[in-house]
Formats: C-alpha cells, structure tokens, sequence
C-alpha cells in the first residue's frame, strides 16, 4: 500500500510506456468532454467507490468507515470496489475510455496526473467550497494542474513524508556531529565524502541507486525537468551534470558500495548489518528496523528531510478523486470527505505507517508527541508530522517520466558514475533518449 517516499521510482513512476501512450492518444469515451457535475443539495444516490489495494488487510477498516457514512446518510449506498496494484493505472484508462470511472477513485500521484490532465476529474475545491481550509496545505495544493487555474481536482487522502535516518555511531565515528544532520542535498554529499574518507571501507555512506535518487534529487536542486508546454524534458543542465559528477567521485571514493549501483540490495538489511550510515527515507523503515534489528535501532536517529534549492521535502500521496460527471455529485463529495476526514484518517494510521492530509488529524496527539525524545520510531512520526505542516512539498514527478524514461535516464548517469563516459555527455544523452521517448508516446 505505502511506498517508500526515498525510493523515488517507487513514489510515484508506476506509468509504464503503454500506459502514457494511451494517454498522449487521448481518453475519449466519457467524461473529458462532458459537462461538469454539480451539486444539487441532495446527498442520495448509489456510488461507486475504488480502492487501490486495501484488502483484505484494511478490510474492516474501509468497511466500517462506509458503514457509518451510509448510517449518516442513509439514501446513499456505497458500492466498494478494492483493485489489485498490477495495472492498475491501465485499468483505470480502460475504465476512462469506456465511460465507466467510479465516482470516487483512490489516485496515486501518476494516474492523478494522467486523468486530470485531460479533464477526467471534477474540480473538488468547486463541487465543497469549504474543503480547502479542512487540509494542511501542502497536501491540498499537491492536487492543482498546471493550466487550470484555482481548481483542486482531488481530495488530499493519506501521505508519506520523506524523512532522514541515519546511524548515529557510524556518523559520530566519521567525525561528524550526529546533532547536526545533512539539510540540502549538497551537505548530504558533502557528509557522504567525509564518511567514506573516515570509513576504510568498513561502512558506507548511501546506496547508488540513481533510479531511486532521481529525478528527485534534481527537482530539490531545482533543475527544470520539462519546458513549460510539459512536451520536453530540460533536465539537461550544468546543475544536473554537476550531480552526476558529484555521485562519480563519491563512487570512487568508497562512499557507496559498488555493488549498489547495479543491482537492487536489501538496504534494510545494509542498514541493520552496521554497513551504512544512512538509511531509508520512510518513517515505515523505523518500524522495521525495531523490529528487525533493535541493536541498530537504538542507535537510529531521525531528522527532517533533506531539501535543496526550493527547501521542498518528497511525499508520496494517495488522494480521491470525484469523476467529472457523476450522477451523484453531492454523495460522492461527501463520502470523499468523509473519508478524508481528520478522525477517519487518525484511525487509519493506528493500522499502517501513514500519516493524515487532515488538518485536524495532523494534529492529534499521535502526531505530536515526541515522548521522552529517544525513541526513533516516535520522533519519525512527529518530525514526519510537523513537515507537512509547513513545509511546500516536492513537485510531483511527473507523469512524462515513465518506467522507460527512468531507466533510459539511469543507463546513461551509471555509464558516468562508473567513469565509462563524460557527465556532461550523460546527462545530454539521457535528455535526447527521453525527449525520444516522449515524443514516440505523444505519437502512438
């Protein structure tokens, strides 16, 4: 259900080429074109409502926020449906162009992207005037489209805040102040050089993983990923080929194990061997590293996000989406809400590593206590808690940017890393690769 928010690809590049492919031919069949819904002050009516992969483990969870919305109102049925995570996205297209979208839709952030860009969604902040005020809001704004002005065509659900972890020994025996963690990406290469300068080899800093850095990374160092008509990546700039050049010299020094650049280890088991100081960035890896490896639990602390240029942090997001023309327009609206709401939302966090988009539900006690301040998995949940209060959160990555466009882009920056080409010549090859890709998905 919940992904790692430090695993970029992960996050949020789930669309595979056929899949955008589809959407540069266009979702016709019902929706795009049709007039919007509005509400007419009767909450009644049959709805469909999907989700992406909660049973049977949410079962009774899901379940009994329905029945106490159908309790509420009791004209309102509520149809559930729960979809496996494999083609997911493609069923959603399919349901699209045969006029059959649910009417609340659980959204990652890509398929958000790939039904609201071409006006599947109805514009929520429209339909519940008052919704804004009832989410924090960096995961409100997370739903707006570039183009299509005030409108908010999702309703914010549960969210991952990225966060740092990190060894606290190993950090203190590479000579570093384990109060005083990394802040922007640049620092965290900076911390990474020294420890591998410190380590003989005995741990290192971070994994490789370019395709779990990227395009994150960038977007924090504010490299444009695509010009503004969204039709061609950018990405290929003297601050992206400075990244690539700082990943090969930290290579070479040590400061990631080699093996990590091609292959996917268990970073969790890294992590609770004592190989690396650094380890996922999700709240959810504290839990599992208490249980897995309480030794390097005890000591694992827990910082806020690194950030870069735009001081913005990563999330992973999970919204509702309202379909554009509903014939039940204020049901739908309400049970989204509903759904969303802060002590529905709490509820849910006591039965996964998630955290509320709810105002309100950030701010039970749950999120904001810190205890004694020693215990990791404690302090993860507040400082994960108290980011998304106020901090602007990091751009989505965009829909352009598939499965295929990541690995292009990856094949090229490890060649770099591995000194087999020139930064610059990597970085310009991997934008004329994905440029290549777009353009062949924009023409199918």
């Amino acid at each position: 259900m919940t992904r790692s928010p430090a695993t970029r690809t992960a996050l949020v590049t789930l669309v595979a080429a056929g899949l955008l492919s589809a959407a540069g031919c266009g979702l016709g069949g019902g929706g795009a074109g049709a007039e919007e819904a509005r509400r007419t002050g009767e909450v009644s009516g049959e709805i469909t409502f999907r989700t992406l992969q909660l049973k049977p483990k949410f079962t009774a969870y899901v379940q009994g926020v329905i029945d106490s919305f159908e309790a509420k109102y009791p004209a309102v049925r509520v149809k559930w449906e729960d979809v496996p995570g494999d083609g997911y996205n493609e069923k959603l297209v399919a349901d699209a162009q045969a006029g059959a979208l649910p009417d609340v839709v659980n959204l990652s952030t890509d398929s958000f992207q790939l039904l609201g860009d071409r006006g599947m969604l109805a514009d929520v902040a429209r339909l519940d005037g008052k919704a804004a005020g009832e989410y924090v809001r960096g995961a409100w704004e997370q739903f707006r489209l570039p183009g299509k002005g005030d409108g908010v065509y999702a309703y914010p659900w549960y969210v991952t805040p990225e966060i740092l972890t990190y060894n606290k020994d190993l950090f203190a025996k590479a000579g570093l102040d384990p109060d005083k963690p990394p802040t922007s990406v640049e620092q965290f290469f900076d911390y990474a050089e020294q420890i591998a300068a410190r380590s003989g080899g005995r741990y290192a800093a971070f994994m490789a993983d370019p395709k779990g850095r990227l395009p994150g990374d960038w977007q924090k160092m504010g490299v444009p990923l695509l010009n503004d008509a969204r039709d061609r990546f950018t990405f290929d700039t003297d601050r992206a080929v400075a990244w690539v050049e700082r990943m090969k010299d930290l290579y070479a020094k040590g400061a990631m194990p080699k093996e990590s650049l091609l292959k996917a280890d268990d970073i969790n088991q890294l992590y609770g061997a004592g190989k690396l100081v650094f380890g996922p960035g999700s709240p959810g890896f504290v839990r599992d590293i208490r249980t897995n490896a309480p030794q390097v639990y005890a000591r694992t602390r827990v910082a806020g996000a690194v950030t870069g240029t735009l001081g913005h942090i990563g999330i992973y997001a999970q919204s509702l989406g309202i379909r554009k023309d509903t014939e039940h327009p204020d049901a739908a609206a309400e049970f989204a809400q509903w759904v969303t709401n802060g002590p529905n939302q709490v509820e849910f966090s006591r039965n996964a590593t998630i955290y509320p988009s709810n105002a309100k539900g950030l701010a039970d006690p749950r999120f904001t206590d810190r205890g004694d301040g020693n215990d990791p998995e404690t302090l993860a949940r507040a400082i994960g808690a108290e980011q998304l209060k106020t901090a602007d959160l990091d751009a989505n990555t965009p829909v352009q940017w598939t499965n295929q466009v990541g690995d292009a882009v990856v094949r090229e920056v490890q060649k770099a890393i591995q000194g087999e080409q020139d930064p610059r010549a990597a970085v310009r090859r991997a934008q004329e690769e994905a440029n290549r890709l777009l353009a062949a998905g924009n023409r199918s």
